[in-house]
């Protein structure tokens, strides 16, 4: 089933360019910490900042929810916004490459997302 939030994230995400966008979903792994992650990469500071910024107003306006906290914006190589049950990361695309995030949670079920 279709969660309507990852879906306005993922949205958000290829509207500012957004590249690679996947979510996984973490609910059957016993010792993940959110239900879900949703990830995507971009080229540019600029442009991981303008990702995570279209994100929070996206789920504002489409979802009334608040991100609880954030981190990565100062330097955004890897911004992380937190929702409770959804994590997303927007990673410049060679951080990305070396954290190898979705490697980690690979037993996930993956959902592709394109424009």
């Amino acid at each position: 089933m279709e969660n309507k939030e990852l879906k306005v994230i993922a949205d958000a995400m290829l509207e500012k360019k957004g590249q690679d966008v996947v979510s996984l979903d973490l609910r059957s792994i016993g010792t993940a910490i959110s239900d879900h992650f949703i990830v995507c990469s971009a080229d540019s500071t600029p442009a991981v900042v303008a990702i995570a910024d279209n994100i929070e107003e996206r789920m504002i306006e489409k979802c009334k929810r608040k991100v609880a906290r954030s981190q990565g914006k100062e330097n955004a190589f890897w911004v992380i916004l937190d929702y409770g049950d959804i994590v997303v990361h927007v990673f410049q695309t060679p951080y990305r490459a070396f954290y190898r995030l979705e490697e980690l949670w690979a037993d996930a079920d993956r959902t592709v997302y394109e424009d």
